[in-house]
């Protein structure tokens, strides 16, 4: 019977700039494309929507990147709550994004950014809108840099601007966003 020991053995390195073995500077393996889709509710408002990104792993404990999104958001007419009036709003922007892990597989989410819409009341008419968000969040991972991930989010509007496609027109409160999504690395590491 022939057993192996490797106690010795370095522990895999992060191709971030970490590690002794690590690649200094701009890594390629370390880009990611990827995105998830977007769910809220409340009182009788319902949100979806989808977030496409583009992203890098600076390192192990931070992901930042760039990312466009589209959303509908409609509440139904309801007399007592909203006086009567139903609301439809589409929506799409653009922002950036960080995610931190202070552990390997939970995460902070930030990601501010800017929201262009069209904005129709069956009392008051249609308007085009805009808006700044700014969510924050915090989320489960199942992260490989250089490989794949996929996370699980749950988030919150913090600006409530009135027009933002996850708060609550008539109350300005904030919307729970709830997210699940993939990232794929474009140059994927052969490393196991």
């Amino acid at each position: 019977m022939v057993c192996r020991l490797f106690a010795q053995q370095n522990p895999p390195t992060y191709s971030g700039g970490e590690g002794d073995g690590a690649k200094k500077g701009f890594n390629k393996e370390n880009i990611f494309i990827g995105g998830n889709i977007a769910l809220g509710f409340y009182t009788d408002v319902f949100n979806i929507g989808a977030n496409p990104e583009i992203g890098y792993s600076v390192a192990q404990w931070l992901d930042a990147g760039v990312v466009f999104n589209i959303n509908y958001t409609s509440q139904k007419a309801d007399p007592y709550y909203n006086g009567n009036e139903g609301i439809k709003y589409t929506s799409y922007g653009a922002g950036v994004f960080a995610r931190i892990y202070p552990v390997r597989f939970l995460f902070v989410a930030l990601q501010p950014e800017q929201n262009w819409g069209h904005y129709t009341s069956t009392i008051s008419g249609s308007v085009n809108t805009q808006a700044t968000s700014f969510i924050a969040g915090i989320g489960y991972a199942s992260r490989f840099v250089g490989q794949s991930s996929s996370f699980i989010m749950v988030g919150f509007d913090l600006l409530h601007n009135t027009y933002s496609p996850y708060n609550d027109p008539y109350t300005g409160s904030a919307l729970p966003i709830i997210r699940a999504g993939f990232d794929f690395y474009l140059h994927p590491s052969r490393r196991r």
